[in-house]
């Protein structure tokens, strides 16, 4: 799962666009085994959350192939201008620094800031 946070101006469009994919990019999430892809939307927040199945063998190189693919490097400069990306440092999909942030990180990595058990003392 990943996020980031789509721009209130751009919501109609942003939707309006992903209500018809370019086919050039199916094709290249196709040929990436990506399957199972959605994207919803928080409206309060602004929130946009995506989820995928992955089910090839080098997540890598199937991600390198798609963000080499022209045709969704043209989709990401259109959609990418209508978001703000999470993650410090991203200047746009397919770059070093991803666009959107995974949301799924082990506990480990993550900041505890509050834990019940489930005892009280009365």
């Amino acid at each position: 799962m990943a996020s980031s946070q789509l721009k209130p101006s751009y919501e109609a469009e942003y939707k309006r666009l992903h209500a018809s994919v370019w086919p050039g990019v199916l094709a290249a999430l196709a040929r990436a085994h990506i399957t199972d892809y959605s994207i919803h939307h928080y409206a309060p927040l602004q929130l946009l959350i995506a989820t995928f199945e992955y089910t090839g063998d080098d997540y890598a190189l199937d991600m390198q192939l798609v963000a080499e693919d022209p045709e969704t490097r043209r989709w990401w400069a259109v959609t990418d201008g209508m978001q703000e990306s999470f993650v410090p440092g991203a200047q746009g999909s397919g770059g070093d620094v991803p666009w959107w942030m995974v949301c799924c990180l082990p506990y480990s990595e993550l900041e505890e800031v509050f834990r019940f058990e489930g005892e009280t003392s009365t």
